[in-house]
């Protein structure tokens, strides 16, 4: 089986909120604007670093020209941290926009286990590559969430477990130059390998 494109986990932290909520019924109980996300990830057990650090593998060009990719999607990689900003507008919290969206993931199917006003527990199927995932968010306020994700995946021919913790805070209504998230485009092309 293929491995993971490394597009696809670094794009993880970023989209954990977008892909709960375009299975939700309701927008999750979180505030439109910008929003810092600090990803911790372990693979078997082992800590490894947020993929968003990873960035700063790459040579200067290139991951200047990822993050102003990525930023033109509505997502701030450039702290160097690891942390990223997401400008999360009210419509990309929006049912109707998630519901299109919805309709074109023939990969992976989502089930929402269960919901409240501060918690939601789904599972996801993916089929190619081939992955279950659970999941778990927990709303601490419209300013504040934790997001908790356990994905068993197929890696280089090996069963990995991959776990995820995401500590999201709302920093204002103002995202400034940073354009909405827009799932439709969210998307981006093979990560590079970081140069030896």
């Amino acid at each position: 089986m293929r491995s993971i494109p490394p597009r696809n986990l670094a794009l993880l932290c970023a989209a954990t909120t977008l892909c709960v909520a375009s299975h939700a019924a309701d927008a999750p109980p979180i505030k439109p604007g910008l929003w810092q996300v600090r990803s911790e990830r372990a693979v078997d057990g082992i800590k490894a670093p947020p993929m968003a650090a990873q960035m700063n593998n790459l040579p200067p060009e290139v991951r200047q020209k990822m993050e102003a990719m990525m930023k033109q999607k509505g997502v701030d990689m450039s702290g160097g941290t690891g942390d990223i900003k997401l400008c999360l507008s009210k419509e990309s919290l929006d049912q109707n926009q998630w519901l299109a969206q919805k309709n074109s993931e023939k990969n992976c199917k989502t089930e929402i286990k269960s919901r409240s006003s501060s918690r939601w527990t789904w599972h996801s199927s993916c089929i190619d590559p081939k992955s279950e995932t659970d999941g778990e968010a927990v709303f601490n306020s419209p300013e504040s969430y934790t997001m908790k994700v356990a994905t068993i995946m197929a890696m280089n021919g090996e069963t990995k477990t991959m776990n995820m913790t995401n500590t999201s805070t709302w920093l204002g209504a103002n995202c400034g130059d940073l354009k909405p998230v827009n799932t439709k485009t969210l998307n981006a092309p093979p990560m590079p390998k970081p140069a030896k």
